[in-house]
């Protein structure tokens, strides 16, 4: 029996409600339930203990936000509104790999920050429409045109970038998030798995090798570096594919093919070889997530 076509829903898709409740507001709501995230995790966040935490009851919520998924894609969008994005500036070619590079650590400190923002992205049906993921997406895409790539080709590289930040990160925060409950530094913790690990690679000599040079570092700054290292080998490749474009002499702004973008849904050492022409733009440094956490804390 043929099934009816329904739209996927989505609070950016629903139209506002303007009788909302005077004395809460859907941005009171997502920045209790951002703050409650952060303490206690995804587990933890339901409608009946955010009303709880703001003195109202679920019922007065609901006026706000449909269900949880919605109230979900509401703080996905606020948390990635914490991201300083450069601007493009096409009058110029900005040294389009340090920019990206900056970006991605500071996307990758983000979710660190956040570590229950890593459990939910798969699911967020089209939270790219939120405001602060229009304008990541958007600006992003600036950047990779200004460098050169023609705008189908830059859309494809944002989803590169974006799909490598967060399949990276999303191990790192479930592993933060499992050493945040043990109450065990992660030092601790690793020094505590050594025989099992030992035991478990005895027969695999290249993999004990790996795992024995492992142990002589900090393992944060080894997180850091394999961070940076797989960065830079991913800007690597596209650094190779705009000379290709040069040498075929493709313009930065031939026709694409692809559609809108939506990239933000889909989701150490600084690479910076490979930048050219002089920086106009005003870019932090990346930051690591321990130093983003302590400016957020401080």
């Amino acid at each position: 029996m043929p099934v009816d076509p329904q739209p996927i829903p989505s609070v950016w898709a629903r139209p506002r409600d303007r009788r909302e409740q005077p004395s809460l507001s859907r941005e009171q709501i997502v920045s209790a339930a951002v703050e409650l995230l952060d303490t206690d995790g995804i587990d933890a966040l339901s409608m009946r203990r955010l009303g709880t935490r703001l003195g109202a009851g679920a019922t007065s919520l609901y006026r706000h936000v449909a269900n949880k998924d919605e109230l979900i894609e509401l703080v996905v969008d606020q948390v990635y509104g914490e991201l300083d994005i450069p601007v493009p500036d096409p009058g110029t070619a900005p040294g389009w790999r340090v920019l990206i590079t900056r970006l991605a650590h500071d996307m990758r400190a983000l979710v660190l920050a956040h570590p229950w923002i890593a459990s939910v992205l798969g699911g967020l049906g089209v939270a790219y429409l939120g405001p602060n993921m229009t304008r990541l997406s958007d600006r992003v895409l600036g950047l990779f045109e200004t460098a050169g790539f023609p705008p189908d080709e830059a859309d494809s590289a944002v989803r590169v970038i974006f799909a490598y930040v967060t399949g990276t990160t999303a191990g790192e925060a479930a592993w933060l998030t499992l050493l945040a409950r043990s109450g065990q530094s992660e030092q601790e913790s690793l020094s505590g798995l050594w025989p099992a690990t030992e035991e478990a690679v005895r027969d695999h000599p290249r993999l004990h090798r790996s795992y024995e040079a492992a142990r002589k570092h900090d393992p944060a700054a080894r997180r850091d570096h394999n961070f940076a290292y797989g960065l830079d080998r991913t800007l690597d490749g596209l650094a190779v594919r705009l000379e290709q474009l040069g040498r075929a002499g493709i313009p930065s702004g031939a026709n694409g093919t692809s559609g809108a973008s939506s990239t933000a849904g889909t989701h150490g050492a600084t690479g910076t070889h490979g930048a050219t022409g002089s920086e106009r733009l005003s870019v932090p440094r990346p930051m690591s997530h321990r130093t983003w956490e302590k400016g957020r804390t401080g």
